[in-house]
């Protein structure tokens, strides 16, 4: 251990020592265009506290202001004698004892932590990317197996199918769902997003599906056979357990890429996270700062992605 430790730390200071270059690249880089770094405006398309104005509900006068820590009462009187009582933040009061008022002036504001843009573009990525995935799972799992099928019909329907998603752009079959499709049934814009990248997955889900069963050796499938098991049986129960073994590395990588795919249904105006972080740029004008942060909850939804992919694989490995 001692010996491999002392031959191994020199690589590890040589990777410190790239990333250290590479961090001084880049803030080199900015400070040739005199680019003013301003993390501070970031937190709020985090999250924010949201101001809801309190307004008086009928003319009449304000009878008290109570102030109770950092909030504050204030009783309004009608003319025909009912009380309304209104609990702001104390430095948001706009009235004082004995003030006339009118119907909806505002008296005050209350406030309250809310998600800010990037947490809704985060959430709206997640669940897309969900769905999405789970129905491209069962596309590309039907797909897969109809490539294989004996039956011609089958066989050539689901490699037309494949051939021709594969050959398209995602970009264009999502205008074509949305303005297409989406217009002639009357889908919404989340639907034929969820739908387009659903079909996309599927057809390459389908091909390592394909590939996945077809490196297993016939041997197992006759083995199957001989003892009695029907085709499906010995597909369900043999083959496929031992195909979803190879085909976990590049199933785990595909739903990684669809992840990162969600971000071209913004062009569709759903507003998911990449869109969330050009919208937070146009206020904040921290070009850098937003995208930076738009990357790094990326980073977030896909490490935990690979992590998982790959201690299953060590845990299917041990089985073997």
């Amino acid at each position: 251990m001692t010996r491999k430790h002392r031959r191994n730390w020199p690589w590890h200071v040589l990777t410190g020592v790239i990333l250290v270059v590479m961090a001084y690249s880049l803030w080199y880089s900015t400070s040739l265009i005199s680019y003013e770094w301003r993390w501070n405006r970031v937190p709020q398309y985090f999250a924010y506290q949201a101001e809801v104005a309190q307004r008086a509900a009928e003319y009449g006068t304000v009878t008290e202001v109570a102030e109770d820590g950092d909030t504050a009462q204030v009783t309004l009187t009608a003319e025909g004698g009912e009380e309304q009582v209104l609990r702001v933040a104390r430095d948001s009061v706009q009235v004082t004892r004995g003030d006339d008022i009118s119907e909806g002036d505002v008296v005050g504001v209350t406030r309250h932590w809310t998600a800010g843009p990037l947490l809704w573009g985060l959430w709206t990525t997640l669940w897309i990317s969900v769905v999405s995935g789970g129905f491209g799972l069962a596309i590309g799992l039907f797909t897969g197996l109809c490539r294989l099928s004996n039956n011609p019909t089958l066989r050539d329907l689901s490699t037309v199918y494949v051939e021709l998603v594969r050959g398209t752009p995602l970009l264009v079959q999502i205008f074509i769902f949305y303005f297409f499709i989406g217009t002639v049934l009357n889908l919404s814009r989340e639907f034929a997003g969820v739908a387009a990248l659903a079909l996309f997955t599927g057809a390459y889900v389908g091909e390592i599906v394909r590939a996945g069963v077809q490196s297993i050796a016939r041997g197992q499938n006759e083995a199957a056979r001989s003892l009695g098991l029907t085709a499906g049986q010995s597909m369900r129960h043999v083959i496929l357990p031992q195909a979803f073994k190879r085909v976990l590395p590049p199933l785990a990588g595909q739903f990684i890429s669809l992840v990162k795919d969600t971000s071209l249904v913004s062009v569709i105006a759903i507003t998911e996270l990449t869109k969330s972080g050009r919208e937070a740029i146009t206020t904040s004008f921290s070009t850098f700062e937003i995208w930076f942060c738009v990357a790094a909850l990326y980073l977030v939804i896909n490490l935990p992605l690979s992590q998982i992919a790959s201690r299953l694989e060590r845990r299917l490995g041990k089985s073997d």
